[in-house]
């Protein structure tokens, strides 16, 4: 009698325990597609690219110039003393120098700033998808780039994208 009442309630307990297993879901979610199709990753996307088109610009007009620094010395190589074409040469060597040092800051500078709007942008999304767990009874959200196949119904980023629309309007970059 004790063990078909033993029985009964690890039945009991398993049944209830496999039903809140099955509850729960483990869904994905595609961050890329919310940084490039949201109202405010579309804003951090464009300022990006304008100052990096800004910025190529500027680095083109320096490296013609830098050109025709050169070509104007190689033309005047056999007008100019030796020492004085070393020594226009130096500075030339210098100036390119300078000029790769530069760029490379402004760079890195560029790249710093990508990396801060979009780690902003994160911070900003994770309480929508705490919420959206707890209201959906969602157990575990993985970013899709790390998920090699999964059911279509699985992804949330949609959902998602249409509240980070309604709740963020703008994110602060520089």
């Amino acid at each position: 009698m004790k063990s078909y009442k033993l029985i009964i309630i690890i039945s009991l307990l398993f049944i209830f325990i496999s039903e809140k297993i099955n509850a729960e879901q483990i869904v994905y979610i595609n961050m890329e597609k919310i940084m490039k199709a949201s109202k405010a990753g579309k804003q951090i996307m464009n300022k990006i690219a304008k100052s990096n088109e800004k910025n190529i610009n500027k680095f083109k007009n320096i490296e013609d110039d830098l050109i025709k620094q050169e070509q104007d010395l190689i033309s005047k190589k056999n007008v100019l003393s030796e020492n004085e074409f070393k020594s226009k040469l130096e500075n030339l060597k210098k100036e390119i120098s300078e000029y790769r040092a530069k760029r490379q800051n402004v760079i890195q500078e560029s790249t710093k700033k990508r990396v801060q709007a979009s780690a902003e942008f994160s911070q900003k999304i994770k309480p929508i998808l705490g919420d959206y767990a707890a209201k959906n009874n969602i157990a575990i959200i993985v970013q899709k780039k790390n998920i090699i196949m999964g059911k279509k119904e699985l992804d949330i980023t949609d959902d998602i994208l249409k509240i980070v629309d309604e709740k963020i309007k703008k994110i602060k970059f520089d």
